[in-house]
């Protein structure tokens, strides 16, 4: 059974949430508060966190930033809720590591669908190579570490898909409509320029591994084979 934590200062909402989710079978723990929901996460090792943006004593965007530096929780997927629904707004949370950005109101089915989804792209696929290692870099996915020339480099969980997909495909061009499609899946609303945004943050990170990831002007990106 995979558990949820939910993080929203809104009782009513926390509970239509919390119902729903628990009859799709999921175990669910809630937090009315930021600081309370980083606890959480810390103790209770959610498979994946549902997070307001706005709570009374931390932003949203403030936890999704803990979350993201402390090695214990930066991968987990998270989804925003927000009653913005901007694309500034939602670029601004998928650069600080968010998994998906959903608008108040919403419905809670959609929100359960959307769970599931995230949570199926997290797990191993059969016969799926653990290591890649390629041009310097080394992805492990049962540690979720990347290494580039032996240091380790800390990616959100986003970022780590996306180089994983690149890495399985050296050589190949990936439009950014593929690259959406594959590592942030059809339920996500986002536009080319998240990926963009996404490429740029990864090669930032990489440092000397950067120039591995191709830009095919007016296509995509490539790993360099």
């Amino acid at each position: 059974m995979a558990k949820v934590l939910v993080i929203d200062d809104e009782s009513d909402l926390l509970d239509l949430v919390s119902h729903h989710l628990r009859g799709a079978g999921f175990d669910v723990v809630t937090a009315l508060r930021g600081e309370e929901g980083l606890e959480l996460a810390r103790s209770e090792g959610p498979d994946l966190i549902i997070l307001d943006v706005m709570l009374p004593d931390l932003q949203g965007t403030e936890i999704l930033k803990r979350l993201r530096q402390n090695p214990e929780t930066a991968s987990i997927p998270v989804i925003l809720l927000t009653a913005r629904g901007e694309e500034t707004d939602r670029v601004v949370g998928f650069e600080l590591g968010a998994d998906d950005y959903v608008v108040k109101p919403f419905s809670p089915r959609e929100l359960v669908l959307r769970v599931k989804a995230h949570l199926r792209r997290s797990e191993p696929v059969e016969n799926e190579p653990e290591v890649l290692v390629r041009e310097g870099i080394r992805l492990d996915r049962v540690r979720h570490d990347v290494s580039v020339d032996g240091s380790l480099v800390d990616l959100a969980p986003l970022e780590f898909r996306l180089l994983a997909y690149l890495m399985e495909r050296p050589g190949r061009v990936l439009s950014r409509g593929h690259l959406l499609e594959q590592v942030w899946g059809e339920e996500v609303f986002v536009t080319d320029r998240t990926v963009d945004n996404h490429v740029k943050r990864l090669r930032a990170k990489l440092g000397s591994g950067a120039e591995r990831v191709e830009t095919i002007r007016g296509v995509g990106y490539r790993f360099r084979d």
